[in-house]
């Protein structure tokens, strides 16, 4: 963040678990809970079962989960009510791509949006800092500074979508899955900067009460998105919100894609990352 805006930094949002710690580990020791052998012992069964229970029950609260406490509840509403601001001001699809600096230099400069407060950017920068193994989350951080700005010389606007992709091998490739199965794949959403990323798991949040497991469920916390550094999310033209659903593998479009090969999903429904099952999420690094 900027110098001048940091100077004012208060303390970092302090998520509780509600029924204890939580559980950490990485995607290896996951994994190998997904795929215990038959004969396993009996809590190693157990343990695999409440992690699969957990990401089938995905938005549901589980003992396990980390909420935020009363204060932090009341910061996250202000933070997200100001980022909507922002997406007011500089329209969706430049929200895509906006880096932290530039809304922040957008917010201090604009009365339509306000500056963030010392509070506000303190607890930003606390979710963003957080390791996100505490919600039960085991993705990788593939963005590790808050203020990463994205190549925008490097994203390509897909007509209609309101939506970017990099240009390269994501871009090629959805131009490929359209060329083999027809205009009704769509784009439902392609890059986001780490900004992008924090309104959308904030207002996830908000959503869950303060439930951050939960809400990292449905959606990578900041700095760990795929969707930074290239994956993107398809659907079927006219299928709206049922696109970021179960039902969206159900449909002769998604049967279509599979039959051909073409859709390597990276949150199955049993992926060991702490994620729902997205069959919309085509992956690409």
């Amino acid at each position: 963040m900027d110098a001048e805006q940091a100077a004012g930094s208060t303390q970092s949002p302090k998520p509780t678990a509600a029924g204890g710690a939580t559980e950490t580990g990485d995607a290896g020791e996951l994994e190998t809970r997904v795929l215990v052998e038959p004969n396993a012992p009996p809590q190693q069964m157990a343990d695999r079962d409440r992690y699969l229970r957990r990401i089938r029950e995905f938005d549901e609260d589980h003992r396990e989960d980390v909420h935020l406490d009363a204060a932090d509840r009341e910061r996250l509403a202000q933070v997200v009510a100001r980022l909507e601001r922002v997406i007011k001001f500089v329209g969706y699809g430049n929200f895509n791509l906006l880096s932290f600096d530039r809304m922040l230099r957008f917010a201090r400069n604009y009365e339509a949006i306000g500056a963030f407060t010392p509070a506000e950017l303190d607890f930003m920068d606390g979710i963003f800092a957080a390791d996100a193994r505490r919600y039960g989350f085991f993705g990788e951080k593939v963005v590790t500074e808050l203020t990463a700005r994205f190549p925008e010389q490097e994203a390509r606007k897909v007509a209609g979508s309101g939506h970017y992709l990099l240009h390269g091998e994501a871009e090629g490739l959805f131009r490929d899955l359209r060329r083999k199965v027809g205009d009704e794949l769509v784009l439902t959403s392609g890059v986001r900067s780490v900004v992008k990323q924090m309104h959308l798991f904030l207002a996830k949040a908000v959503e869950t009460g303060g439930n951050l497991s939960r809400a990292s469920r449905s959606l990578a916390p900041p700095g760990y998105s795929y969707h930074g550094i290239g994956d993107f999310d398809v659907g079927k033209a006219g299928f709206g919100e049922r696109n970021f659903t179960a039902e969206f593998a159900e449909t002769e479009l998604f049967h279509r894609l599979a039959d051909l090969g073409l859709v390597d999903i990276r949150y199955t429904d049993r992926n060991p990352y702490g994620v729902r099952f997205e069959p919309w999420h085509i992956k690409v690094v």
